[in-house]
């Protein structure tokens, strides 16, 4: 989705192709593209590319006119490679959270005591976010960026795992994201396929 929401934001023309989840992604066909059988892959001609950080890098430096970038030499470029990183430490808490409360069916697979500390974790890296947009609307002072692409999608996940409503400068951010004509571009649409089904995934209770 981060990569679908910056070719829009790029305006380059491509092709979707939509593959399922399930043992098509370990099919020697798919594994070509991706030799871990995850999305997304690219082909651009005669370079085909997996991991959505690296996409994201190769992207920019393909478009630079798009200057959703920051290449060499610039200010910000420290920063803008952090944050597209720092997408990848909350992700292993998003994918962990997923993987319980989606993935794993049956109550009796999925560990609630894991489930409260990965949503710990995962408002802990929303807290760092929280602090870097108290003055500003994007990650970058010079605005936005793909590295906001990146943390967005990230940002989008969290909100069906926790309350934003602790997070007011990353709830006000996802809210920026949403008036972004690409972004609302790259989120499935009616009729689609849905891999978050419900508003919200709470931690199970098991108090009693």
């Amino acid at each position: 989705m981060r990569v679908l929401w910056l070719l829009g934001e790029m305006g380059v023309p491509f092709e979707c192709q939509v593959w399922p989840f399930d043992r098509t992604l370990r099919s020697a066909d798919y594994m070509r593209r991706s030799p871990a059988g995850r999305v997304p892959s690219i082909e651009d001609g005669g370079l085909t590319l997996f991991e959505s950080g690296a996409i994201v890098e190769y992207l920019c430096e393909r478009y630079p006119e798009s200057g959703l970038g920051r290449l060499t030499g610039d200010s910000e470029r420290w920063q803008w490679l952090m944050w597209i990183h720092y997408a990848e430490t909350v992700g292993q808490h998003l994918a962990n959270l997923t993987q319980h409360h989606i993935f794993l069916r049956e109550d009796w697979m999925r560990s609630p005591t894991f489930m409260r500390l990965e949503k710990l974790r995962l408002d802990k890296t929303l807290g760092a976010l929280e602090s870097t947009l108290d003055t500003r609307d994007w990650l970058l002072a010079s605005g936005f960026s793909a590295a906001d692409c990146c943390v967005g999608y990230c940002v989008y996940v969290a909100s069906f795992f926790t309350d934003l409503h602790r997070f007011p400068n990353v709830k006000a951010y996802r809210g920026r994201m949403f008036d972004r004509t690409a972004f609302r571009a790259s989120i499935p649409g009616p009729g689609d396929e849905r891999l978050y089904r419900k508003e919200h995934y709470p931690v199970p209770d098991v108090s009693n």
